[in-house]
């Protein structure tokens, strides 16, 4: 096993750092007995005044004159300790105090003036030049640490980010990501027996660059890999090679992979490899750029193996497409791994992992929150089951149950629920937009199915309609993009059908089907009039992030049209809502009057509403019977009122 680069060399704690403070202990003895020693520390002051009154009254018994001072002890004290007092002579002389002190018949003795020792002057000057020069010796020891001198005060000084470890997490501890795991468990091999690859000249890839969105579990698969081959893990983030100074990170770098190599077998980690990985030459320092300096050291780095040294570099990002091509050619970060959003079967899977210390009162819940939890990472799907944990601690129960874990669930998808004072009229409102979005999702046969209905304040919203996937898209058909839209603006067609008006809770609505429609125009050519063209305005630039990186690649005339196929969709997508509504108008009657009712619907309760048309609404006595609902008559599309079409919901 390779030694131990915290072992290597002193730290902080090392002989030297202890004697450095030694000459700071012994000024500060100095300077105690130096105060405790004062022969003055015990004197009581008094004026000069005072002072010749005491004289005056024939009650002193000596007298010390001083330069500056005169020191006075009075007679007659039988306690063994004298009483003394001391005031400061006048500088220009006092002709009068000696004639005073002879009649008085005081003891007069007179001190020849004793000029202060050196160290008495010099000693702040000393104590400020040795804190001086052991700053000083603390920096260049850190810099020669930097520079590769001292590999140790790379993982122990106050500088120290890159950590050295041995992981103890396994393959077993990764679920969903088997394709991933098949890349890198290649390497395992490797790790373990370098010799045999090296025999027959083989070369393993020396970099491999993990890409995934967040929480999907890179940094975990780059422990698994270094625990599966009980090898020596190092382990940074790209970021933290950054400092003030010019050329530390480059430093850091060159010390790491010195010490990776001394350790062989060995993994290093890199996290978040863009904040350094970006392209060159776009800094605004230049070639001299300390972030670009700290890459070209990446660089030279991952060429700096002889082939014989069996080191593995892994680094995580959810960014490649900014990263430098010189990091991606072959022979550095040539295997890209690509870590995806887990599907149902593999949530299940991480579930169970993460579920292994927590109580669960039922573990056929986890099947639920697996189907129910489309779109959740791994560190998502930990978050969950930690917050159910929470809300059974806090009241105060032995196990987690399902309503623990749905509780949770919707916390983190609708938001925390707040305490608001609604008004009556504002709560009837927003009953109708939430079950416009449902009424039009239920009829919908291309919509994702349903979830929950609640008018309960979550988050930064008042309600919301939550459907759950039937399936994992990896693309998105025409149909199923124009049901979203009609269900984006079903709330809006339902408050103006229903209420006349409509409102500002429509907001976030209008900008998502806004946002999807543009799509739906712009890139992936989903309209006759303007075909299968990109006029998206412009790719978000890598530094700037911002369309004003690019100029617009079409004309004003075409931006113009694409704006008004954006229009069409929407207004297209606000009728079929509205048509839906007003075909199934008692049994949306209905519903509105059964979540004002009871607030949160589940999918079964939805349902059983929708399908109850021939029930008497319960809202008729809260509408104004003289109002002639705002048909459409001509363009009512009758929709059969049951269950959607496809499967049950899970």
């Amino acid at each position: 096993m390779a030694k131990d680069p915290q072992q290597s060399s002193g730290g902080p704690n090392k002989p030297g750092g202890v004697a450095t403070l030694v000459p700071f202990v012994f000024a500060l003895v100095l300077l105690l007995l130096f105060s405790f020693l004062n022969p003055d520390a015990a004197n009581q002051d008094v004026s000069y005044s005072e002072m010749k009154r005491l004289i005056e009254s024939g009650t002193i018994a000596e007298a010390v004159l001083e330069e500056n001072s005169i020191t006075v002890t009075v007679a007659g004290d039988t306690t063994g300790s004298a009483t003394k007092y001391r005031a400061v002579t006048p500088v220009q002389g006092d002709p009068q105090l000696l004639p005073l002190l002879e009649d008085a018949g005081v003891e007069i003795t007179a001190r020849q003036p004793v000029t202060n020792p050196l160290l008495v002057l010099f000693l702040p000057w000393i104590l400020i030049l040795l804190v001086y020069f052991w700053l000083q010796r603390r920096m260049f020891s850190q810099i020669g640490a930097l520079n590769g001198r001292d590999v140790g005060g790379m993982f122990t000084g106050r500088f120290s980010k890159p950590t050295l470890s041995r992981s103890e997490t396994t393959f077993d501890d990764v679920a969903g990501q088997k394709q991933a795991k098949k890349e890198v468990a290649e390497l395992v091999e490797f790790l373990r027996e370098p010799e045999r690859f090296q025999r027959v000249g083989a070369q393993v890839p020396r970099g491999v660059l993990l890409v995934g969105p967040p929480g999907t579990g890179k940094t975990l698969l780059a422990r698994a890999l270094a625990g599966e081959a009980n090898v020596p893990f190092f382990s940074t983030s790209a970021s933290e090679f950054i400092e003030v100074f010019v050329g530390v990170g480059a430093g850091r770098v060159r010390a790491m992979f010195e010490a990776a190599r001394k350790a062989a077998p060995a993994v290093i980690f890199i996290d978040e490899l863009d904040s350094i990985g970006r392209t060159r030459g776009t800094g605004l320092g230049g070639g001299h750029d300390e972030r670009e300096q700290t890459l070209n050291q990446i660089l030279a780095e991952l060429d700096g193996f002889s082939g014989r040294e069996a080191v593995v570099v892994l680094a995580a990002t959810n960014r490649p497409d900014v990263l430098d091509p010189a990091l991606l050619r072959p022979g550095r970060f040539d295997r890209h791994v690509t870590l995806n959003l887990p599907d149902r079967a593999a949530r299940r899977a991480i579930l169970d992992i993460h579920a292994r210390n927590i109580p669960l009162a039922d573990t056929s819940g986890l099947d639920d929150v697996a189907a129910g939890t489309p779109g959740f990472s791994g560190a998502d799907l930990k978050n969950l089951l930690n917050e159910s944990a929470i809300m059974a601690a806090r009241r105060r129960a032995d196990v987690v149950t399902s309503a623990d874990l749905e509780e949770a669930r919707d916390k983190i998808i609708l938001g925390t629920v707040r305490t608001l004072a609604i008004q009556p009229k504002e709560r009837h409102r927003l009953a109708v937009h939430e079950a416009g979005h449902t009424a039009v999702a239920f009829f919908t046969p291309e919509a994702d199915s349903l979830y929950k209905v609640t008018i309960i304040p979550r988050g930064r919203s008042l309600g919301g309609t939550h459907m759950l996937g039937r399936e994992e898209h990896h693309t998105l058909p025409e149909n199923y993009l124009q049901a979203q839209l009609a269900i984006l603006l079903a709330g809006r067609a339902a408050e103006r059908h229903f209420l006349g008006t409509v409102s500002s809770g429509a907001d976030d609505d209008i900008r998502r089907a806004t946002e999807l429609a543009r799509s739906m125009v712009a890139r992936w050519g989903m309209t006759e009039e303007l075909g299968p063209v990109d006029l998206r305005e412009s790719e978000d630039h890598p530094f700037l992030g911002q369309s004003i990186a690019q100029p617009r690649s079409h004309a004003d005339d075409t931006a113009a049209r694409v704006d008004l196929a954006v229009m069409k969709l929407l207004k297209e997508a606000e009728a079929r809502a509205l048509d839906i509504l007003v075909s199934n108008e008692d049994a949306v009657a209905f519903l509105i009057g059964e979540l004002e009712a009871r607030e949160v619907l589940e999918a079964d309760d939805i349902r059983l509403c929708l399908e109850s048309s021939g029930k008497i609404c319960p809202l008729e006595r809260r509408f104004d019977p003289t109002r002639t609902p705002q048909k459409k008559r001509g363009s009512v599309r009758k929709v059969k009122i049951g269950p959607k079409d496809g499967p049950e919901p899970e």
